[in-house]
């Protein structure tokens, strides 16, 4: 009898959350900076527990931490006491991944990433925000070291300054993080565009350091929070309606993401960079490259810019990966058929409320996962998705 796939294969789960503890940023930053620390308060009206950072509230931390609780989003643990403790200690971390027959993990933020819109309305003190995002890069450095080659820490950066997010991108590489957070859209935030040459000397340091930049859905929204989870549809519609609308909106800006990589030549000018569309799916990307390959045509890009040697899809295939975690073997199986195996990475989004685990809704563990939807696919293609293409890319 064969093994089951996830006994097979040392399944790398390229897109996981770490649920910041209530002492992370207290603990850490200057004495001086305490009273715009975040820092979790009670809210008054409903008892919950919330984040707040100076007097504006955050999110509530039970919104991201959705894994283990027994009701559908947008409803989650109302207070920290109620969530479940695998989704911020590390060594049940550790257990939960066996338990799901995942072999390593990416660890994502969730304020250092949904709030550059906070943090940026205290820019007029930059060394605030440049300890805010130091503080954030050394706890999850610290919180890897229970299992280096499994726990693996990417880097979150002050991206309002471009020199400062190089300088940290540097620093936390040689702590051993292996890849680098950056915003879908910068210019949402008022910054300069992604399409910017601004950020070329930002792009050429994660060029020179062979990390990946990653692109995590929800980094040019509004910032994250209660209501925005729920979505914008009328309220007769049902928050859980109205909750499912939000993840397909959330999904295809990666769409644009990719498009900007590729037509405004980032992609060319550095060859050597790697670019990752995180949380958003890989059966709409055959259909976007087609899409966006015709529109190369037919809009001249190649007369204005000839110095452009590839098709936006050949692009794709030498920088670009993008990951899934709920998509049928059906939905896959085509993406391989139009991209191949190389650039397709599995995730799972623990313990987010769209995430690929076990609880309320049809999530299952990733074992049970790919047992039910991969067993179809060549070991080959396995070894890739599974493992090879994310230990290749950052470096495991």
């Amino acid at each position: 009898m064969t093994a089951a796939i996830a006994d097979r294969f040392k399944i790398i789960d390229v897109d996981t959350h770490v649920i910041e503890p209530p002492d992370l940023w207290t603990s850490r930053m200057p004495k001086r900076s305490a009273d715009r620390v975040p820092h979790i308060e009670t809210d008054s009206r409903t008892g919950d527990d919330i984040w707040v950072m100076g007097n504006k509230p955050m999110a509530r931390p039970g919104l991201f931490a959705q894994a283990g609780w027994n009701e559908h989003p947008p409803l989650h643990p109302p207070t920290w006491a109620d969530i479940d403790p695998a989704t911020w200690d590390a060594k049940l971390r550790l257990q939960r991944m066996d338990e799901f027959g995942v072999f390593a993990q990416i660890l994502y933020p969730n304020l250092s990433l949904f709030y550059p819109g906070l943090v940026l309305d205290k820019a007029a003190d930059l060394e605030f925000t440049f300890e805010y995002v130091r503080a954030y890069n050394d706890y999850q450095t610290e919180w890897c070291s229970a299992a280096p080659d499994r726990l693996i820490p990417v880097t979150s950066v002050p991206l309002w300054d471009r020199d400062e997010s190089i300088a940290e991108m540097e620093r936390c590489h040689s702590m051993g993080h292996r890849g680098v957070i950056f915003s879908q859209e910068p210019g949402a935030w008022g910054l300069p565009m992604l399409t910017d040459p601004h950020w070329d000397p930002f792009w050429s340091a994660a060029q020179e350091m062979g990390i990946p930049v990653n692109f995590h859905i929800g980094s040019a929204a509004d910032d994250v929070d209660d209501t925005s989870l729920a979505g914008n549809g009328h309220a007769s519609c049902g928050m859980h309606a109205n909750t499912a609308v939000v993840h397909p909106a959330m999904w295809f800006a990666n769409a644009t993401t990719m498009a900007k990589l590729i037509c405004g030549g980032i992609c060319h000018r550095f060859p050597r960079l790697n670019f990752v569309l995180v949380e958003s799916g890989v059966s709409w990307i055959p259909f976007a490259l087609e899409g966006l390959d015709w529109a190369w045509g037919n809009s001249g890009v190649k007369a204005e810019h000839p110095e452009y040697e590839l098709l936006p899809s050949e692009y794709f295939k030498r920088q670009i990966f993008g990951c899934f975690f709920f998509e049928s073997f059906q939905a896959v199986q085509y993406s391989i058929e139009r991209l191949g195996d190389q650039q397709i990475l599995f995730e799972t989004d623990f313990p987010h409320p769209t995430a690929q685990v076990p609880g309320p809704g049809v999530g299952v563990s990733a074992r049970d996962f790919v047992e039910r939807e991969f067993t179809q696919l060549s070991d080959t293609s396995l070894a890739r998705i599974l493992h090879d293409n994310a230990a290749r890319l950052y470096g495991l």
